[in-house]
């Protein structure tokens, strides 16, 4: 028997290589599970799918409001109160932050092409470790962005903490506590026979097959010494042309969606390593007073072979 990385690695590589994996990672192991019949995504994925955020948890989504832009003055979201965790309480008017973001698709195409963006809630078995990455972050200016999008990455590839290289686990150190270093084993791989994963890997479609071997690689990666962030990237961000990826919804560039909390918000993304968000909370709305937290908000594009986009509170400094 042999750990799942390898074998993933092996049985995906044979049949096709890393290339477009435009099905959502919340959707993997419901793929896997049919692909395999019987034995589900429970025997196969451990149900411990990191990041679950997927366009079907978009719903907030405003299209009557495509091409609007509020009349208020435009303000640095930054010039609000923040919070210990990194967040902003929100007054009424209008606001914008260049925010540092992340991608939480490995193995998928960064934004372009007119594809717009809606807000979604970080889900999966890996939340609350993504979400105290990205809030701890702001008080770790030390800490680049490349190293925590490193360790998203590798996170998000269900690496063990102990098998990752040293660089790795100081900036997992650095940004987690000791409760949350320990809960990083509980979304990683076990061991499971290789002939269960061979089987539905060969029953699979492709682009699951693609997935998996872009999570086996970035597991290689982040155990070997001197691993550099572009060799990680090179894995993680597909270049070229997205295809349109199924399931896939036509969602206006700029798109606004409206927050459960009652504020209006949108992604510009500037790439996936630079998203210019902007707020509006209208006078007397419920929304003064409450608390916009980036950590817990996802980018969720309507092409699904795009990145979804984790948020934060730090900013991107051109």
């Amino acid at each position: 028997m042999k750990k799942l990385a390898y074998v993933a690695a092996a049985a995906a590589l044979a049949v096709g290589g890393v290339g477009t994996a435009s099905a959502q990672l919340g959707d993997l192991g419901r793929l896997v599970g049919q692909a395999a019949g019987k034995l589900g995504a429970d025997k196969l994925l451990g149900n411990k799918v990191p990041i679950t955020t997927s366009l079907a948890d978009a719903v907030h989504g405003d299209p009557q409001r495509d091409g609007w832009t509020p009349r208020e003055p435009k303000r640095p979201l930054d010039s609000l109160r923040r919070t210990e965790a990194g967040g902003f309480v929100l007054g009424p008017g209008f606001f914008e932050f260049s925010a540092q973001s992340y991608c939480l698709h490995a193995g998928t195409h960064g934004p372009g092409g007119g594809d717009g963006y809606l807000y979604a809630p970080t889900k999966g078995a890996a939340e609350p470790i993504v979400v105290a990455i990205l809030r701890n972050s702001v008080d770790h200016p030390e800490v680049s962005q490349q190293r925590i999008q490193a360790l998203i990455w590798t996170l998000l590839s269900r690496s063990k903490l102990e098998d990752m290289n040293t660089d790795l686990q100081a900036t997992a150190r650095t940004l987690l506590d000791a409760r949350e270093l320990k809960a990083i084993s509980k979304t990683a791989l076990e061991m499971i026979p290789p002939e269960i994963l061979n089987r539905a890997l060969a029953e699979a479609p492709p682009l699951v097959r693609q997935a998996l071997a872009a999570e086996a690689q970035l597991r290689s990666l982040a155990s070997r010494p001197g691993t550099t962030f572009r060799e990680m990237e090179s894995v993680a961000v597909l270049a070229g042309m997205a295809p349109r990826g199924p399931g896939s919804q036509t969602v206006a560039e700029g798109r606004w969606s409206r927050h459960p909390d009652g504020y209006l918000i949108r992604y510009l993304p500037r790439g996936y390593s630079h998203t210019v968000v902007q707020i509006h909370v209208e006078p007397g709305s419920a929304a003064i007073g409450r608390t916009y937290d980036p950590a817990t908000h996802v980018a969720v594009p309507g092409n699904t072979s795009r990145q979804r986009l984790a948020q934060s509170g730090r900013a991107k400094i051109a």
